[in-house]
């Protein structure tokens, strides 16, 4: 491998490891956001998007270049493949976590409703399967990799949980459908951060294995 096309791999792999770092913070202010009420962080939120969408914009075209310059091969070549669909994992981490506090926005021009569903367990789940995922990312650990695979099923029982709950607490309170919707939604954006995760983790075991399980029913 030439050294220019080192050189020109390390800079894309630390640009994406920040827009992972920045993918994480975003999402991690959403949950918070939602636990607290916290208008104020789903502003900022909302209004810092923009950086999330640029640094995405920027890697890809830097993967595009080195993919037409260089013509990289075997685990180069899988790198950049890897890279570029992480990429569109972590912009979409972003707008989920825009999509969590633009629900928080509605909600709060409403007055709030006594305990319907705690969100806290699954933010918690949530927040960890992406920390893993960038962690098994950046110390290239198909271990920890293939956890964070595992964990996905628990986050997608606790959102039928929620659904569950707030259809009962619709019938409930008639006159709330709008406010309870918006609640609802905050869980389908939690379980897509979770999904979004996944791929990255499986991503990771490509770029690490060379082979692909997405879709895989029976994992090891």
């Amino acid at each position: 491998m030439s050294k220019h096309l080192r050189r020109e791999l390390d800079k894309v792999k630390k640009k994406m490891l920040s827009l992972g770092a920045l993918a994480e913070e975003r999402a991690r202010m959403a949950v918070q956001a939602v636990v607290s009420r916290d208008v104020a962080t789903a502003q900022r939120i909302i209004d810092s998007d923009w950086e999330i969408d640029a640094a995405e914009v920027e890697i890809e075209e830097d993967c595009l270049k080195i993919l037409a310059l260089y013509q990289p091969v075997a685990v180069d070549l899988r790198f950049l493949i890897a890279t570029i669909k992480i990429n569109n994992d972590l912009e979409r981490i972003g707008d989920e976590s825009v999509n969590i506090a633009e629900r928080l926005m509605i909600m709060a021009k409403r007055p709030p409703m006594q305990f319907v569903f705690d969100y806290s367990p699954m933010a918690e789940k949530v927040k960890i399967m992406l920390k893993m995922s960038l962690d098994a990312l950046v110390n290239l650990d198909v271990d920890l990799a293939f956890k964070v695979i595992t964990m996905d099923d628990g986050v997608d029982a606790i959102q039928t949980q929620a659904y569950d709950r707030i259809k009962e607490a619709i019938k409930e309170h008639p006159d709330r459908v709008g406010y309870l919707i918006n609640l609802m939604l905050v869980s389908r954006h939690l379980e897509r951060v979770a999904d979004h995760s996944t791929n990255i983790a499986e991503e990771v075991v490509y770029l690490i294995e060379g082979e692909i399980v997405r879709h895989s029913k029976h994992l090891e």
